[in-house]
């Protein structure tokens, strides 16, 4: 079934401090949504919302309700693990498991979901390596340590840990923003195959690069100092990069402030 997030009203904090205040969004399924804005207006902190890693820091915690398929991910009764399992995240630097192999990499999330039969964790690594334009890169070494790969060639091997265990949506939090351009196009190119399988959400710092793999553009700022982050715009990619209705939008793609 595709999957499709509403995010109602949603607000985060860390302690006290309010990060993001009542950002109501939909994003539908197997699209790519980009979320762009200035550094610190709380657009990681709403990903991070999105498969529920932003509580597991000290105090943090989130308000408001953030449907997947109709069910609030935040009700009491829902299973976090099944939650995170569901919603993939790719993060800013690759972070392979460092003496883990190629293969272990990819495999990890399914043997912590308990799958032990080698015939199906082979045919998991295979499908994910493949799905992540890794495969024939790798191939012939999967027992070689995964952190001996290239920036691009780790970040996609992060990718492809991270839709081994099959998950409906996949978080990209800054994905190509430590890599090369060749590598960073790799990645885009690879953003654009996925989405026929995957709901995919990204933020990102690269305007050109929202541009050029997202559907739709979340623009989210601050008023000043110390205020909690808030969707400003949401609205189709081509419509915010050429005809935003907000002036701040405007401001902020032509360079005028962030």
């Amino acid at each position: 079934m595709a999957t499709r997030i509403e995010a109602c009203g949603v607000s985060a904090y860390y302690g006290s401090f309010k990060a993001i205040d009542a950002v109501t969004m939909t994003i539908e399924p197997k699209s790519v949504t980009a979320l762009i804005g200035p550094s610190g207006c709380g657009k990681s902190t709403f990903l991070r919302s999105i498969n529920r890693m932003h509580e597991v820091l000290p105090g943090a915690h989130v308000e408001g309700q953030l449907l997947l398929d109709g069910q609030d991910i935040y009700h009491r009764e829902v299973d976090v693990t099944a939650v995170r399992r569901m919603i993939g995240m790719v993060f800013q630097r690759p972070n392979p498991f460092p003496t883990m192999s190629i293969y272990d990499n990819v495999v990890a999330g399914l043997k912590l979901n308990g799958v032990k039969r080698k015939p199906a964790l082979d045919n998991a690594c295979e499908k994910a390596l493949v799905r992540a334009n890794l495969w024939d890169e790798v191939r012939d070494r999967l027992s070689r340590p995964g952190a001996g790969l290239s920036g691009g060639q780790q970040q996609r091997l992060c990718i492809a840990r991270a839709i081994a265990v099959e998950p409906q949506v996949l978080l990209m939090d800054e994905p190509c923003s430590a890599l090369d351009p060749i590598s960073t196009l790799a990645i885009e190119d690879l953003i654009n195959e996925l989405k026929n399988q995957y709901t995919i959400v990204i933020v990102t710092h690269n305007m050109q690069q929202a541009a050029r793999v997202s559907d739709r553009t979340g623009f989210f700022s601050i008023d000043r100092t110390g205020e909690p982050g808030r969707l400003i715009e949401y609205d189709d990619t081509s419509k915010i990069f050429t005809n935003p209705a907000m002036k701040r939008t405007e401001d902020y793609i032509t360079g005028r402030f962030g």
